[in-house]
């Protein structure tokens, strides 16, 4: 359950139990479900079932990689959890305080938890470190300076819900996983109800130019803004939201896998570069632009020009239908291996530094 991963974000990948439940459309071809539930019968999927935890001996591992990391002055990445959910509803508190008490004894990992549930992430934190005797011993209270946390984010009403309370909720660095990418998403202009101002989460916002947006735009404009945001101008100062540190992008694998339309891939990589956040391409998953080099010298339409060695091609509207557009795009069943991990030519390998 834990191993040197072939994740290309990672170093190591470590499962503290197996088990979960579908929240979103991210999770309609989870590899995880098919593997140990759907094939091999270990644990069923699913709200109200036991989650199973792994073995002693799995736990251990962080303990040695600790101790490598230490030894050879490095940093090891290791993500948490691939095949379950840290902050999964169905998971024992007792066990959420053991790996918390985990991660606090390696502090030459980082230690990466990708979640689908950060609306409960605040309160199970602190619980977790409240059951813990060594961290309350130690007056250890959150952020662990070694956790970074991390949201799954798949299309752009997964990033108006989530990303809000990913930016509330304190950790060393705040990412996003955007695989698979199943739709256009738009980092700069998030809106999570619809009827408040609009946020750019790849920059950071302070109250002063949150005053600024809203000075004189009416003659009531200060009861206006301790309506809308329940707190008085003159109350109002520092820091109003973080910003994301780090993106994530890739395409869909596995035999029912969605095409990843380029430009979905192409506006995050460049909303990235404009606002300096790092930026990882991890994949383009089973399918990948037909006439587009994928870090080879030829493109598939050079390669396999009348589509026999891959027969599957389909056409992508700007909104990834399979539709004839003006904006029609080409894309190929060429497997995530041939598909490879370079957009535009170029392989994206950003990482965020710690604070």
């Amino acid at each position: 359950m834990s191993e040197n991963s072939k994740i290309e974000w990672c170093h190591h990948t470590f499962n503290p139990w197996i088990g979960c439940t579908k929240v979103g459309p991210g999770c309609d071809n989870c590899y995880a479900e098919a593997d140990f539930d759907k094939r091999r019968h270990i644990v069923q999927w699913g709200a109200g079932q036991p989650r199973k935890r792994t073995v002693a001996s799995n736990w251990a591992h962080p303990l040695r990689w600790n101790a490598e990391a230490e030894r050879l002055g490095v940093r090891y990445r290791v993500f948490c959890a691939s095949l379950a959910d840290v902050f999964d509803n169905e998971v024992p508190a007792k066990w959420r305080a053991d790996l918390f008490d985990l991660i606090e004894r390696t502090p030459h990992l980082d230690w990466l938890l990708v979640t689908k549930r950060i609306g409960n992430a605040k309160t199970m934190m602190a619980d977790a470190l409240h059951l813990n005797p060594t961290a309350m011993s130690n007056g250890q209270i959150w952020p662990l300076p070694n956790v970074w946390l991390g949201i799954t984010v798949v299309n752009q009403a997964e990033a108006d819900r989530d990303i809000p309370k990913l930016l509330s909720t304190h950790a060393a660095v705040r990412f996003l996983s955007m695989e698979p990418l199943l739709g256009p998403v738009n980092l700069r202009h998030l809106n999570e109800d619809r009827e408040t101002n609009e946020v750019d989460c790849l920059h950071p916002w302070t109250w002063e130019q949150e005053i600024d947006a809203w000075r004189d735009t009416d003659d009531e404009w200060e009861d206006q803004f301790k309506d809308h945001h329940g707190v008085a101008v003159s109350d109002a100062s520092g820091p109003m939201h973080a910003s994301v540190d780090w993106v994530i992008v890739g395409g869909e694998s596995g035999p029912k896998a969605r095409p990843m339309h380029p430009q979905w891939a192409r506006d995050l990589r460049d909303q990235c570069a404009e606002a300096g956040v790092p930026f990882l391409f991890k994949q383009w998953g089973e399918w990948s632009p037909r006439a587009k080099i994928c870090g080879a010298r030829e493109d598939f339409q050079t390669i396999d020009p009348q589509c026999k060695r891959w027969p599957d091609v389909i056409r992508l509207g700007e909104h990834g239908r399979d539709t004839r557009t003006k904006e029609e795009v080409y894309v190929q069943r060429v497997g995530k291996k041939h598909a490879g991990r370079h957009l535009d030519g170029v392989q994206h390998d950003g990482y965020p530094s710690p604070q």
